[in-house]
C-alpha cells in the first residue's frame, strides 16, 4: 500500500492544495477540509490515475487517508485463488 499511499498524499497536497503537514493516515478527509464535491472529484481522479473501479457511493468526507489509499490498492491486487480452468486440456 505504500506507493498507492504516497501518489494519494502527493495528489492531496498538490491538486486540493492540503498542507503537508496535516496529511497522515489517520486524517479524515474532511479534516483536511475537503468537502463532498472535493471527496467525489478526489475519487474520479483516483479511478482515472490508477484505472480502478471505487464505489462513488462510498466516498466519505469520514474516510482516513489510510482507508481510501487501502481501498485503492485492494483493486490493484490480483485475485487469489484458484485459476479458472478453461476445459481446454491445456
Amino acid at each position: 500500500m505504500n506507493h498507492v499511499y504516497d501518489r494519494l498524499v502527493n495528489l492531496l497536497h498538490k491538486k486540493f492544495e492540503v498542507p503537508a503537514d496535516r496529511l497522515g493516515p489517520t486524517a479524515t478527509l474532511g479534516e483536511l477540509d475537503l468537502d463532498s464535491l472535493a471527496v467525489v472529484e478526489l475519487y474520479v481522479t483516483l479511478q482515472e490515475e490508477w484505472g480502478v473501479a471505487l464505489d462513488d457511493s462510498a466516498a466519505s468526507a469520514e474516510l482516513t487517508v489510510a482507508e481510501v489509499a487501502r481501498s485503492v490498492s485492494e483493486q490493484l491486487e490480483p485475485p487469489t485463488g484458484p485459476v479458472p480452468h478453461d476445459g481446454s486440456g491445456r
